[in-house]
């Protein structure tokens, strides 16, 4: 991925995927453990991004490697120590929208109007966040989590909703990740090993409407795709 291009490496040890079941704090950091330990020699100057919705988790990911982006799913929600743990630390944060556990969350898609009630999900957390001395705070509408297909697309043609004033009257950036998810190949009648390319417009339609990270499985390309993105309209730093 960083020969490919890409300027932040997310990993996580435990699936938060719709309808996955959750595991120990001890499975998750078994399996984290020995990847940041190698990942940690590399001198790429690559941003690492660790994808959990757990305070212990961060504790022990910054004691074995130092400063990294927190990817939180629960914005805080589903651990009491989580925002306390991040704002103790100083850790950049990605606050997340989603509704009820991964394994139920698909039941949880009544809105009356999901980008408002999205939107004022996530100032919500912006707010809470600074409470806890989060100072660098990123948020991500959640494609795919607890919002069917017509609400994931309805928030991808709203994203400049999300371009909201956070701390200190910073407008937060707004992390996207569509990649080869089902409003996609579900949509599209195919196999996901096949929406690559529909993965690729919709990515740069994101980026369109105000995306200022883009979470993907496929970093070359979409590293290409934002080179001409920056050719055709503006230099901006994006990932």
């Amino acid at each position: 991925m960083v020969e490919d291009g890409a300027d932040i490496v997310d990993i996580g040890a435990c699936s938060t995927r719709p309808g996955s079941l959750s595991i120990s704090v001890e499975e998750e950091w078994s399996r984290l453990a020995p990847i940041l330990k190698l990942l940690s020699k590399r001198e790429s100057g690559v941003k690492l991004s660790i994808d959990t919705f757990r305070g212990e988790i961060v504790r022990r990911s910054f004691d074995s490697i130092g400063q990294f982006i927190v990817n939180d799913i629960s914005s805080g929600e589903d651990d009491a120590t989580m925002l306390e743990s991040v704002g103790a630390l100083k850790l950049p944060y990605i606050a997340m929208h989603k509704r009820g556990t991964p394994q139920f969350m698909q039941q949880n898609c009544n809105y009356e109007d999901v980008v408002k009630e999205v939107r004022e999900y996530l100032i919500g957390i912006v707010e809470r966040a600074a409470s806890y001395g989060i100072e660098d705070i990123m948020v991500d509408p959640g494609f795919g989590f607890s919002k069917n297909i017509d609400q994931n697309y309805t928030l991808l043609n709203s994203l400049s909703n999300f371009k909201f004033k956070g701390i200190n009257g910073k407008v937060a950036m707004v992390v996207v990740g569509l990649s080869r998810k089902s409003m996609i190949y579900n949509y599209l009648q195919i196999d996901v090993s096949e929406s690559l390319n529909a993965t690729s417009a919709l990515e740069l339609v994101a980026l369109l409407n105000g995306a200022d990270i883009l979470r993907t499985h496929d970093p070359k390309e979409a590293k290409e795709m934002v080179k001409l993105y920056q050719i055709l309209y503006r230099n901006r730093e994006l990932r």
